[in-house]
């Protein structure tokens, strides 16, 4: 006799849901009588079941609820901002438990297939013009995720340094509570992207183009975090090809991947 396959529990915790329950908006009267709504502490595990596996929404096990009703509550609210919401909530709790540490900041670009194109999408140069896109993050000195913005793959990361310094969720210290550094890669180096971060109260730390063999103490180790929070991010198999045509779509995952990610940090759940 054959065992029975399983699926995976991705049910939100108790400890998570109590932190984004406040958030949520408020249910929309309904017209008339029908069904009751369907439990939204369910609805965000389907969502979140959607993010990890990244499934299709009607391959969505049943247990989260219809694919379909999964589906609409996930527009619903990304057209609310809930998930950007839940992202500053997560980073609120983690500066009051850990402290974020803006001392020393990273930011850097990562490409990623999309077949299905749609805004913010680009002919990938790494990948035989394919259809990509690309996501510029900025992290603090730990690798939380500050910003994040979404482009196509064919936009050079010097193009996206402004939107995402534009782009932070998270009230950035006054330059007067201390210096404020940035890491960023050879390719950022030049000297109209020198004199943006200067202008945004940045120290830049940029390696040259020519000395990437050369070994900077401190250099690799500062800049390394923002590499791994888009290993991090890349967890999230629906991020790891985006299948979402809507780029606010896209967004509202990676802005669920980078509250999942802060929260864990600031220590709610294992």
């Amino acid at each position: 006799m054959t065992k029975r396959k399983t699926v995976p529990d991705y049910k939100i915790s108790i400890e998570f849901w109590n932190k984004i329950k406040p958030l949520l908006p408020l249910p929309k009267p309904k017209k008339k009588l029908g069904r009751p709504r369907e439990d939204d502490w369910k609805i965000l595990s389907g969502i979140f079941y959607v993010l990890r596996t990244g499934c299709q929404w009607k391959a969505l096990p049943r247990c989260y609820g219809a694919p379909s009703t999964v589906h609409d509550r996930f527009q619903e609210w990304q057209k609310d901002g809930l998930f950007k919401r839940m992202w500053q909530a997560g980073l609120l709790d983690y500066d009051n438990e850990k402290g974020l540490e803006w001392e020393w900041q990273a930011i850097d670009g990562a490409m990623t297939k999309a077949p299905l194109g749609g805004a913010g999408t680009g002919a990938n140069p790494t990948d035989r013009g394919k259809k990509g896109t690309k996501r510029s993050i900025l992290t603090d000195a730990k690798g939380i995720p500050l910003s994040v913005i979404v482009d196509g793959a064919n936009r050079h990361d010097k193009m996206l340094v402004k939107k995402t310094l534009d782009a932070i969720i998270f009230e950035r210290p006054s330059l007067d509570d201390g210096i404020q550094n940035i890491c960023m890669d050879k390719g950022y180096d030049y000297p109209d992207i020198r004199e943006l971060v200067k202008d945004y109260g940045y120290t830049a730390h940029i390696r040259s183009r020519g000395e990437e063999n050369i070994k900077i103490l401190g250099f690799r180790a500062r800049r390394w975090v923002v590499e791994r929070t888009h290993s991090w991010l890349n967890r999230f198999r629906r991020l790891l090809i985006r299948w979402e045509k809507k780029i606010e779509n896209y967004l509202a995952m990676l802005h669920f991947a980078c509250t999942w990610i802060t929260f864990r940090a600031a220590g709610l759940f294992g």
